[in-house]
């Protein structure tokens, strides 16, 4: 008994030893079933749980050195790409969609039965695809040179990555004239950058920096012709490659080699964000990479590293420090591309002024401070040689854009400059500038007009220095006599011109006076001044936002108005008033009319027609007997009124546009009880450079924000349905949705929820006596039972967490207007 006891314990103790020992081979085995060998025609992969995992990997290559799928650049944002599998951070080679990230949430790669392999974003949006549809296209494979192809079915290669590189060259992978690399943006980011490895016409590998405002080839060393550099044009097949052993040649003559030079190690030659050109070799053992070739081992020859106005020094090699030139400040601190701006301003020196200026010499105004053995690469005004210094520095006072000169002693080589860019110092004297600018340290712009008073001073000495003869003191009354008589005379004629124009003025007839009024009402731009005197400097405030305050008015033309003044609104004046002009051409019985808008320095205002009655949340949440009770007509009215607003923003004007931030605040109610839904429009002003489809910021007030915002999900029209959906609850209620629960954020928002489930199931259920007590208790029970149904079967629909099951504004306009006889 003890020996079959002591054999069953044995036994079991074995078995579960070789469970411990299986469970990782089970869970390596599950971990690699994402990663096929291959994806078939009409087969489609979507993220799974992308919210934890940082990759999801698709395809693995045969000798198991890459992996395919979707990589994790950020919170809820994925993009198909190649990485090394054997490095320890994942290292990307190739990425399909680096600019246009999509959502971690139903976003799949699928291969079309069309024969193009695309990848879709949340709803169905290609956002990346090959070029392969109608091609015979069989099956997607990733290679085990780290290539992802697209072959039919005899295994011929209908399109592969390797044409299509990022920032990255594997081994064998050709780079030929069509082909280019592109930086990252910043270090551990896949977003394009500025820096570019391609061919150019004249058949030489070049690196070229291409920043925001300039741009300029800084690789081989543009000081020297091609010859210079050891490169040839005249081999027109533009092609290179970098080999497995670690050697690279291109049909320019430029090659290199690995300091490892052999052919088992694992490399990637890499555009590095910071624009240097780098091979890598992985070590096997520990996946981290090393660099066994670099373009450049001084830093400082790489164009867009400092920015503009700013030096490039080495506080020890190869590290670079950037410092300002004497008399400029740093932009950002935390960015040192973006250069540095000067601290006085030498943008007025203007031709028009220069002209008006012309008794005064330049050298009055300017200085120049040496900087030796420095050079600012580029970007010169003219050029000059052989010149004197003091011809050279003429040349830069001359010019209203001189901002400098170079000057080459001894060779006199003169160089005036209209940026300074890519600066940095020489180990050796070959170059010095001499920066021009302002004497005494103030400010040019007060420097200016105190030169245009003293200017016009000297010419009223000049002209009544005439008036005396000979130098003597006998005044010339002569002269003063017959100017004095030629601007009476003048004067004269323009009073009775004057008086002429005025009195046919007050004569036109009556249709001009009405047609003069239609056009000054229509859209316009109003002065700050206008406004402060129609606001009574901005007295009586009619309410606050998010978007700013707004105060009552009332116009030349007697016009009551509502004059919003903009918060957060950044953009220069054109800007604006593009953005603008677009809000303005938009007009609906439903939507609040705009009239003008101001744009003068820091002040951005928007004027738009007063509305009698206030807002929908000021009446319907008045409990306190101190508005009138809304009337169930009313209310549908309302309801039916919004939405017909709602759907012309998102489906019927110039541009479709979405609210953002429905809520009853927005709603205003005319002396009819019209409804007119304001602010719109008002996200695209706060948002400059992101479509309403994908906004970046939450936007909204909360208790009426669609779940989508919080999901990081692309924004749209079905963001404010949902907000609608709120609304029309609560104009059934009468009070707030938020209001039905225990304080608390956390509580309130899951009770929302709640009570929206129970609503659902209220709906659902044959009786329907509850409806007496859901419907505002204000009405006692004077209400349409049949409107009430479909208003809250409407809201309920609209408040679907999942938005493709919400209707379209446009199908609640029918169904609303179905029940109206």
């Amino acid at each position: 008994m003890a020996a079959t006891r002591a054999a069953y314990i044995f036994t079991t103790s074995i078995l579960f030893l070789l469970l411990l020992l299986l469970i990782p081979v089970a869970l390596a085995k599950d971990h690699r079933t994402h990663a096929a060998s291959y994806l078939a025609r009409g087969s489609s992969v979507s993220i799974e749980d992308g919210t934890i995992a940082t990759t999801t990997t698709i395809l693995a290559s045969p000798n198991g050195l890459f992996g395919c799928g979707f990589y994790k650049v950020a919170t809820n944002a994925f993009v198909l790409s190649i990485w090394f599998t054997g490095s320890s951070a994942r290292t990307v080679a190739w990425t399909a969609n680096r600019d246009a990230p999509v959502n971690g949430r139903g976003s799949r790669l699928a291969f079309r039965k069309d024969g193009g392999l695309a990848l879709l974003d949340y709803g169905g949006m290609p956002v990346w695809s090959t070029n392969t549809t109608a091609t015979g296209a069989s099956r997607a494979e990733l290679l085990d040179s780290g290539s992802l192809v697209v072959l039919d079915p005899d295994g011929r290669s209908l399109w592969t990555s390797f044409d299509s590189p990022t920032d990255t060259l594997l081994p064998s992978q050709p780079m030929t004239r069509n082909i280019k690399l592109v930086s990252a943006s910043a270090r551990g980011l896949l977003y394009s950058g500025f820096y570019t490895l391609y061919f150019d016409s004249d058949n030489v590998l070049r690196l070229i920096y291409n920043g925001p405002e300039i741009n300029s080839i800084y690789w081989p060393d543009p000081f020297n012709k091609p010859w210079g550099n050891g490169r040839t044009t005249y081999n027109s097949s533009r092609h290179a490659v970098l080999e497995q052993s670690g050697q690279f040649v291109s049909s320019d003559n430029f090659t290199f080699e690995a300091s490892d030079l052999g052919d088992m190690v694992m490399r990637r030659l890499t555009l590095d964000y910071d624009g240097n050109l780098r091979l890598y070799s992985l070590n096997q053992t520990s996946g981290h990479w090393s660099v066994s070739w670099m373009a450049f081992r001084r830093v400082c020859n790489i164009h867009g590293l400092c920015g503009q106005n700013s030096i490039c020094k080495y506080s020890y090699m190869p590290k670079l420090e950037c410092s300002c030139v004497e008399g400029f400040e740093v932009v950002d601190a935390s960015d040192w591309s973006k250069g540095c701006r000067r601290k006085a301003n030498m943008t007025a020196r203007k031709d028009k002024q220069r002209k008006q200026e012309a008794s005064i010499n330049a050298t009055q105004i300017f200085s120049f401070r040496k900087l030796a053995k420095t050079d600012f690469y580029g970007y010169d005004l003219a050029y000059a040689a052989p010149v004197s210094f003091l011809t050279c520095k003429l040349m830069c006072l001359d010019n209203v854009d001189c901002q400098a000169f170079g000057y080459r002693q001894g060779e006199g080589k003169c160089y005036p400059k209209v940026i300074l860019f890519n600066g940095k110092n020489f180990p050796r004297p070959y170059n010095d500038i001499y920066l021009k600018i302002p004497k005494g340290a103030s400010s040019l712009e007060l420097a200016s007009t105190a030169n245009h008073t003293c200017r016009v001073h000297e010419k009223e000495a000049n002209a009544s220095s005439e008036m005396f003869k000979d130098g003597t003191s006998k005044f010339k009354f002569g002269y003063f006599l017959s100017s004095a008589l030629t601007l009476l005379f003048v004067e004269v004629i323009l009073i009775i011109t004057g008086c002429w124009v005025v009195h046919k003025w007050e004569r036109r007839p009556e249709i001009i006076d009405e047609g003069y009024m239609i056009i000054s009402s229509q859209f316009r731009i109003f002065s700050y001044k206008e406004l402060q005197k129609a606001t009574n400097c901005f007295q009586e405030e009619l309410g606050s936002g998010g978007s700013g305050a707004v105060y009552k008015g009332v116009l030349d033309d007697e016009r009551k108005v509502a004059v919003k003044k903009l918060n957060d609104v950044i953009q220069g004046e054109q800007e604006f008033r593009s953005e603008i002009s677009v809000i303005g051409r938009i007009y609906h019985m439903n939507l609040v009319r705009i009239w003008g808008f101001c744009v003068e320095k820091t002040h951005r205002l928007l004027v738009s027609e007063f509305i009698e009655n206030g807002s929908l949340a000021t009446i319907l949440f008045d409990h306190q007997s101190n508005s009138p009770v809304l009337q169930w007509g009313q209310r549908y009215n309302i309801a039916l009124g919004v939405a017909k607003g709602l759907a012309y923003l998102h489906h019927e004007c110039l541009e479709w546009i979405v609210h953002c931030d429905v809520k009853p605040e927005n709603i205003l109610l005319d002396r009819d009880f019209q409804p007119k839904i304001a602010d719109f429009g008002l996200m695209k002003l706060q948002q400059r450079g992101s479509s309403a489809q994908m906004l970046s910021k939450v936007h909204g007030t909360r208790g009426y924000i669609a779940p989508e915002w919080a999901l990081n999900l692309p924004i749209n029209g079905k963001a404010d349905v949902y907000s609608y959906g709120v609304v029309l609850i609560e104009l059934v209620k009468g009070v707030r949705l938020s209001r039905w629960v225990v304080e608390g954020e956390e509580e309130v928002e899951m009770a929302d929820i709640c009570s929206i489930e129970i609503l659902k199931e209220k709906l659902a259920s044959e009786d329907q006596s509850w409806l007496l007590e859901f419907v505002d208790h204000r009405l006692d029970g004077d209400f349409n039972h049949s409107e009430a149904l479909m208003m809250l079967k409407i809201a309920v629909s609209c408040v679907e967490e999942e938005r493709s099951r919400r209707p379209n504004m446009s199908h609640v306009v029918e169904t609303l207007l179905s029940l109206v006889e």
